[in-house]
């Protein structure tokens, strides 16, 4: 079975990065195989890794409700599976990306959540690293798309209101009783001084505190032409910190 990491926040607070960082610090380090998911209706996981997006689960889903999209003599739970084969992303290094993608119509994510857990739970023994960047906010969480998570990281930015969101958001998972071996916060977009002054808040928590990523301009550069975070030079500061901290945790 591989190792899950879970990425979880408000959106804008840098899981995406966060993720492709992980991605990053597992390939350089040669960790082994992983599977990213992009959980986020809002997709663009793909374009941080710099791989080539295809199409996503909830494509899937809308293909089968055309007429005749399902071939005569074929069930249409076979014909899913066999579409979602097409939906994984195999990459030419060590990271292969599965897509969840939005819905496309009026209604609910049941459907595609239940494909997404299923699928993933077929994929499991594939990888040595399922990494999952999850939608803004904890509907993953109770949804249950979320299983059996060996770290979760909640991201938050420099700000009270950010930091009180860690508390919910850890709530939640003690309430859900969800199967989270180590939770870690990771502030993002902050200074030495700014950590001093939200330390008091951070303990309130009740969660323990990863490290920090200070701002960084040249990740905005990179997203502003299009660039794979990826590729960020080594001394970036985001790179150095955020590997720092999956050194100290022993990612």
């Amino acid at each position: 079975m591989s190792k899950h990491i879970a990425l979880v926040g408000k959106g804008g607070v840098g899981k995406t990065t966060l993720t492709t960082m992980i991605c990053r610090y597992l390939t350089e380090n040669h960790k082994g195989i992983i599977l990213a998911v992009d959980a986020d209706p809002n997709a663009n996981l793909n374009e941080a890794l710099g791989m080539d997006f295809s199409f996503c689960i909830s494509d899937v889903i809308e293909d089968t409700k055309r007429r005749h999209a399902v071939p005569d003599g074929m069930s249409k739970e076979r014909y899913v599976e066999y579409r979602l084969q097409s939906a994984l992303m195999e990459g030419e290094g060590d990271i292969d990306m599965l897509t969840m993608g939005g819905p496309q119509g009026p209604g609910c994510y049941c459907y595609a959540n239940d494909l997404l857990r299923g699928y993933i739970e077929r994929l499991d023994s594939n990888y040595d690293y399922l990494v999952i960047d999850s939608e803004a906010g904890m509907e993953h969480l109770s949804r249950r798309t979320i299983q059996d998570v060996d770290v979760m990281f909640i991201i938050s930015d420099a700000s009270v209101r950010g930091i009180r969101t860690i508390t919910r958001i850890n709530d939640l998972i003690k309430n859900l009783k969800s199967k989270v071996k180590s939770v870690y916060a990771i502030i993002t977009k902050a200074s030495e001084e700014t950590m001093s002054e939200l330390q008091e808040e951070i303990e309130k928590t009740g969660v323990e505190l990863a490290g920090f990523i200070p701002f960084d301009e040249e990740v905005f550069k990179y997203d502003a032409k299009g660039l794979p975070l990826m590729d960020l030079p080594a001394d970036s500061p985001v790179v150095k910190s955020s590997f720092a901290i999956f050194d100290k945790i022993q990612l």
